[in-house]
């Protein structure tokens, strides 16, 4: 079976994402079946050794996270797939992973939680897990594509940052995207950010990178608190400059990582803010709300790790007020609410966990009552 790399594709949201990684240059998956994520370990399995690649179904999740960071230390590009309950049992080999500096990339295909919680229905309640479901001070790198093209395209983006920046990346669905199938045009070698063998330039000059493989060189690798050497210290100086590294090698790469998607903002006095699948229920509400006469309009997050906070700031400082649907209990509106320095800014949210979509009436209704200032 061979899958088409120009031209218009009709697949699904999770044979994208996996489809993408092959492009990427992705050549080992390690993971254990979980759904909603399943099909993009099905799709690994049956592709990766067409092109040479490397599949292997772990003992759980644990394991599959520690056979992806050592193939990666090995020189492979890898990746893995989970969902939420997967993703917290990752979280101690994912922080290996942080201090270690490790590029892999990891897609977390969402649900219902906590703990087991509606394993077939979608939810965005990883989002802080994502970025502190690990212990100690880090950065993190997390991409929230919605529509087919784009999760393809950021994909293949994660890829790159992962090895730009040392470190792994997530890439965030919902169960919505990941089994939604579409047709949609796939992009061109221009329009993608190809993975390469080079990393930041800021990185390298704040601390170098401890492992150099293929190099004749005796390497040692640990998740202590490490030397630029790759040996322990508890120097609190050596320890301190480490810790700033891990996190400021990201921090400070936060503009030219942002990714977002405007729609009817120049005008809009409401200003609907959110990632993920309500961006398809929150257009159509801004249609129906531009009907009535209500300007409103869309800021939908692509990169959500590192946050855009000046980007929200600056949007926060000149609307009347911002809607935010999230299916969670208010992830995104808080970090809305951090960003704002307009303390007067009327943030409605519009939050659903039952496991069903956010629908356009439920984000117009809000949209109204900001308007109106009920």
């Amino acid at each position: 079976m061979s899958y088409p790399v120009s031209g218009r594709a009709f697949m699904a949201g999770n044979e994208i994402i996996s489809e993408a990684a092959l492009r990427a240059g992705c050549t080992f998956f390690a993971g254990y079946p979980i759904t909603p994520s399943s099909e993009i370990a099905a799709h690994m399995a049956l592709r990766l050794p067409q092109v040479g690649g490397t599949f292997i179904q772990m003992e759980d999740e644990i394991a599959a996270m520690g056979a992806v960071i050592g193939a990666s230390l090995a020189g492979a590009k890898t990746m893995t797939a989970t969902s939420g309950p997967g993703l917290s049992l990752k979280q101690e080999n994912i922080g290996f992973a942080m201090i270690a500096e490790v590029p892999c990339v990891i897609v977390d295909v969402q649900r219902g939680g906590p703990s087991t919680g509606l394993p077939t229905a979608p939810s965005q309640g990883d989002i802080m897990q994502a970025r502190w479901g690990t212990h100690g001070d880090h950065a993190v790198i997390a991409l929230t594509p919605l529509y087919p093209r784009e999760v393809y395209v950021e994909t293949v983006r994660a890829f790159h940052l992962a090895e730009l920046y040392r470190t792994p990346v997530y890439v965030l669905v919902d169960e919505i995207i990941a089994h939604t199938t579409e047709s949609f045009e796939l992009p061109a070698d221009e329009g993608l950010i190809k993975p390469r063998g080079e990393y930041a330039e800021a990185a390298v000059n704040t601390w170098r990178p401890f492992y150099d493989f293929f190099q004749g060189k005796h390497l040692h690798i640990t998740g202590l608190s490490h030397t630029q050497e790759g040996f322990p210290t508890v120097n609190p100086e050596i320890v301190h400059r480490s810790n700033l590294h891990i996190v400021n090698k990201i921090v400070n790469a936060q503009p030219a990582l942002e990714r977002n998607e405007e729609y009817m903002l120049d005008d809009a006095e409401i200003a609907v803010i959110c990632f993920g699948s309500p961006g398809r229920s929150a257009r159509e509400a801004v249609n129906r709300a531009r009907a009535k006469g209500i300007k409103a309009g869309i800021f939908r997050i692509i990169t959500f790790w590192p946050f855009p906070v000046e980007t929200v700031r600056k949007l926060t400082d000149r609307v009347k007020a911002v809607v935010v649907p999230e299916m969670n209990l208010g992830m995104l509106s808080l970090q809305v609410e951090k960003s704002a320095m307009r303390r007067d800014v009327r943030i409605i949210g519009v939050n659903v966990t039952g496991g069903v979509p956010i629908e356009p009436q439920q984000i117009l209704t809000a949209i109204e009552e900001a308007y109106h200032g009920v």
